[in-house]
């Protein structure tokens, strides 16, 4: 059975991430992003991230953060994820992650989270395991823009023209 590419989750913004204005806080949009890939990942491809580290000392570490902010996430608005993996290579991943409203005709925000591999028990980074570079190989979904800026400007042309 082949494997989702692009993965969905949902959650409420919660009101002690929200800034006076109601908007979900700048700085909490990461950790919405990194949650629901986490859940994601976990749902869709049975990878426990957490229980990789318990028991075989790897996981992944942010090594990149790009974000950009189109419409405000507000107070108890329940929003909706999707990501996907768009690039990888022997130590690294990138993911796009996308946040809309409810029934996903708003796109809010958009993020692209670089993760590279690592190992704890040599603290330094490691290659991904066979069976991790197939699963990649089968997942990865790439995009036609190949820099940040230039998808952000091609979403937001998209949102002024509907």
């Amino acid at each position: 059975m082949n494997k989702p590419k692009i993965l969905t989750s949902s959650t409420k913004i919660r009101f002690q991430d929200c800034d006076p204005f109601n908007h979900l806080n700048n700085g909490r949009y990461i950790d919405y992003f990194i949650n629901q890939r986490e859940d994601q990942i976990l749902n869709a491809y049975g990878i426990d991230i957490f229980q990789l580290i318990r028991e075989e000392k790897i996981g992944w570490v942010v090594s990149n953060t790009q974000l950009a902010y189109l419409f405000p996430a507000f107070t108890m608005e329940e929003v909706c994820f999707e990501s996907q993996t768009i690039e990888y290579s022997k130590k690294h991943l990138k993911a796009e992650i996308r946040m809309f409203n409810k029934d996903k005709t708003v796109l809010k925000s958009i993020a692209w989270m670089t993760f590279v591999h690592f190992d704890l028990k040599q603290n330094k980074t490691t290659e991904h395991s066979k069976k991790m570079m197939e699963l990649f190989s089968e997942i990865v979904l790439p995009l036609n823009e190949k820099t940040f800026e230039e998808r952000e400007r091609n979403l937001r042309t998209i949102k002024k023209n509907s």
